[in-house]
């Protein structure tokens, strides 16, 4: 959480410096009505690729089209509470994260958690029909994204002169190309301007409001693409075939625009595209990196699909249910009585377990239940590993009341509990400190703002008089004990 807001100040920063080197101007930018464009997009944003609307099969046009027009109608978009600057504040996006069974992705301290599109080995019952084909359609959508961006990223990189290329670095690329395009998450977005009460302008070129702000797409998997399916809502326009679409200005503030700029620069013109519906564009390799973005708001209300390969190496429920085990591999019961022990006092390992414990409970269970029962009008694919995953939970409580017990026995060595206490004691303190953070946030004004089904819900919580639970809610009288072993009057 702090090293989220040490970033977010740090941007804050960067962006007042650029500002003021500025003094007041603005940095021009291009559109394609300007001469240049082409040869600033050949020269400084090459890495960006568009794919108009009339050269994607009509077919899925109209599935996407249905699917994303059905969510929205029934209430399956959400505008997520999120934090910036250590600050609770709606998204102006409504939005849903669809993909691999089992999948998270986070974004501004949010864990989403997938909405599982159709996949192999994979027993997905959904509310019901509508809903089955709408995410039927996001993967049909998410397949065809795939093939698409392995096509621009071959073309960039078959541009290879034949004297840089040999038959094994041909291979070694096309393996590259094919494992950073296997897209695991879509992020649906839905935004109408005209229900906007404000929306900020854009600071450095003067390009008009700004739906999204100038960013780069986090915890993605490195120099992996990002594919984006545009679609202006209830546009009688949508999807004309080639040829037919009016030409449109890249400053027409009522068309919505994808706008680019180099990353923390003032000197290089940025880019504005306006986007038809039905076009997609990809933002390859390193642009995410070396470049930011925003999405310049036009006059009708839009949905674009974002496709990326989520950074799931600590995302996912095959990742998380493995550290269970590796934290729970230190509790031992007894076959016949069931009393629980501890297998090791090492410090290492009380250390493990007490980080994974955390993890679990801030990362997975509060972040999943802070969203409400919002994911129940999709499916109850998630019920089932949250239980399990709180069972798991309530047994690394147990195993820190077993921690207590001998830190704080008779039998217990002065240097050796001083040495555990010294370990456990900064996890415990974190653990009480987010706990009170997450319960103030499931209970502030702008929580209470939401409809019941989507209203932050503070769990796990139990009172003191909770005989199922080993320890309190909250661990304040225990960190004070804890603080005097470790005190210097405590030797």
């Amino acid at each position: 959480m702090k090293r989220s807001d040490n970033s977010d100040n740090d941007k804050e920063i960067k962006k007042q410096k650029l500002l003021q080197e500025l003094g007041g101007l603005q940095i021009p930018y291009l559109t394609p009505a300007d001469e240049g464009f082409q040869q600033l997009w050949k020269t400084k944003y090459s890495k960006l690729a568009l794919k108009e609307a009339h050269s994607t099969p009509l077919e899925l046009h109209s599935q996407v089209q249905t699917a994303l027009s059905i969510l929205l109608e029934r209430g399956c978009l959400f505008r997520d509470l999120v934090q910036m600057k250590g600050k609770d504040m709606f998204t102006p996006v409504s939005r849903v994260l669809i993909g691999a069974p089992g999948h998270t992705y986070k974004y501004l301290n949010t864990r989403l958690f997938t909405i599982p599109w159709p996949a192999s080995g994979a027993v997905v019952r959904y509310c019901d029909d509508e809903v089955a084909r709408a995410c039927q359609a996001v993967k049909d959508l998410n397949d065809y994204l795939c093939v698409e961006a392995k096509r621009c990223l071959t073309r960039r990189e078959g541009a290879l002169s034949a004297a840089e290329t040999t038959a094994n670095v041909t291979r070694e690329m096309e393996r590259e190309t094919n494992n950073r395009t296997v897209f695991n998450v879509a992020l649906l977005n839905y935004m109408d301007p005209a229900a906007m009460s404000y929306l900020k302008e854009e600071p450095y070129f003067g390009m008009g409001r700004m739906a999204v702000s100038w960013h780069h797409d986090e915890n993605l998997v490195d120099r992996s693409p990002v594919a984006v399916y545009s679609y202006s809502y209830k546009d009688t326009e949508s999807c004309s075939a080639e040829g037919d679409e009016k030409p449109v200005s890249g400053r027409d503030c009522t068309v919505w625009r994808i706008a680019l700029k180099v990353a923390w620069d003032i000197h290089t013109a940025g880019l504005a595209l306006p986007l038809h519906s039905g076009d997609c564009y990809f933002m390859l390799d390193d642009l995410n990196m070396t470049h930011q973005h925003c999405v310049l708001a036009g006059a009708r209300p839009r949905f674009s699909s974002t496709h990326r390969m989520a950074e799931c190496s600590a995302g996912t429920l095959e990742y998380i249910f493995g550290r269970c085990q590796v934290a729970l591999n230190n509790l031992h019961k007894d076959p016949s009585s069931e009393r629980p022990s501890l297998v090791s006092l090492e410090v290492s390992v009380l250390k493990q377990a007490e980080e994974i414990h955390n993890e679990v409970e801030f990362e997975w269970l509060r972040q999943y239940w802070f969203q409400g029962r919002r994911y129940a009008k999709f499916s109850d694919w998630w019920c089932k590993p949250m239980e399990r995953l709180e069972e798991l939970w309530r047994e690394m409580e147990l195993m820190t009341w077993l921690v207590l017990c001998t830190v704080e026995g008779e039998g217990c060595p002065a240097a050796d509990r001083r040495e555990a206490v010294q370990g456990v004691l900064p996890l415990l303190e974190e653990r009480n400190q987010l706990r009170q953070h997450w319960r103030a946030r499931c209970q502030s004004r702008l929580a209470k703002t939401l409809p019941a089904d989507e209203e932050p819900i503070c769990h796990p919580y139990w009172s003191d008089h909770n005989a199922s639970m080993p320890l309190p809610f909250d661990l304040q009288e225990i960190l004070s004990r804890l603080e005097d072993i470790v005190s210097p009057t405590g030797l």
